[in-house]
Parts: structure tokens; C-alpha cells; sequence
């Protein structure tokens, strides 16, 4: 997984500003897959891809899917969800990785993870630039930096094996 002002300059914006609720949804919806397909497509190619999600409902509103993080050459792997409120993109969504629910601190009830203070701010300055790619590669993928290496540490979670 890399993150780094490159990768994120490498992620095309979005721009039509239609929530889930509005009639241009589903414009908005095309720009969003449009944006994700340009971006795994980059980390494919560069074989550091290190999420797999996919909208579980016709309104694209609710996804489901699964991240990993490499560390010290062992796999982690969790499962990862998330429901586009209708204040979106508005208001950036709730990342959950239920499984680790109560092994970190920095992790709401539920598993949702925490962004308010570093990724928040940063999305309410980017609407309605910023979409689903923006926040997994803003707002998880430092996270699971941040947190995989210390919830190893404490051998609170285990590897993928194969």
C-alpha cells in the first residue's frame, strides 16, 4: 500500500455534487466507480493493490468488500464495509472494519474506525472532489499504517494464511 501526495494526485476528482438522494445520484455514482476502476487499476499494475469492495445494494449507497496490509512480509486481512449517508459527499462515511472492533483505541463503537481528526477536516475542504477512492487511500490506508504494526506488537491480530 502506498500513500503518498503523488498517489493521491494520481486519483482523478470527482464533480458532480449529488447525494445519494438527489437526481444526479446516479452520475455521481458513474464518477465514483469511474474513479475507484482508474485507481485500482493504477495499484494492479503497480501490484500494490491492497483492497477488493464492491456496492451491495442497486443504489450503490452500501459496500462491502475486504483491505489487507503487508507487514514485516505477513498478510492481515479484514473485512471492510460501509454505507454512504445522505448527507454524502457532503459528509465523508463511516469506515468499519468490524473484526477489529475493540482492539484499538483509535475505533468508534461498531468498528468504525477514526478519521475525525486528521481526514474530516481535510474532506469538508475537498467536496465534492473527494470520493469513495479519496477516503480509502486518505483515511484507511494510514490508519492501517498507524495501527496494524501496534496491533501486532500486542499479538492482537493474526495472519492471513494461505
Amino acid at each position: 500500500m502506498e500513500f503518498s501526495q503523488k498517489t493521491v494526485e494520481n486519483i482523478p476528482f470527482c464533480t458532480i455534487k449529488a447525494s445519494p438522494r438527489d437526481e444526479l445520484w446516479s452520475n455521481r455514482l458513474k464518477e465514483e466507480v469511474k474513479t475507484l476502476i482508474s485507481y485500482i487499476k493504477s495499484t494492479k499494475e503497480s501490484e500494490t493493490d491492497w483492497f477488493y469492495i464492491k456496492p451491495i445494494n442497486k443504489q450503490g449507497t452500501q459496500w462491502k468488500g475486504y483491505c489487507w496490509f503487508i507487514y514485516e512480509m505477513k498478510k492481515y486481512q479484514f473485512n471492510l464495509e460501509f454505507e454512504l449517508p445522505v448527507s454524502y459527499p457532503h459528509t465523508p462515511f463511516e469506515i468499519l472494519l468490524p473484526e477489529l472492533e475493540g482492539k484499538t483505541a483509535k475505533m468508534y463503537r461498531g468498528g468504525k474506525i477514526c478519521l475525525s481528526l486528521h481526514f474530516k477536516p481535510l474532506w469538508s475542504q475537498n467536496v465534492p472532489h473527494f470520493g469513495i477512492a479519496h477516503a480509502l487511500v486518505m483515511g484507511l490506508a494510514p490508519w492501517l499504517a498507524s495501527e496494524i504494526p501496534d496491533l501486532v506488537a500486542k499479538e492482537l491480530i493474526q495472519e492471513v494464511t494461505i
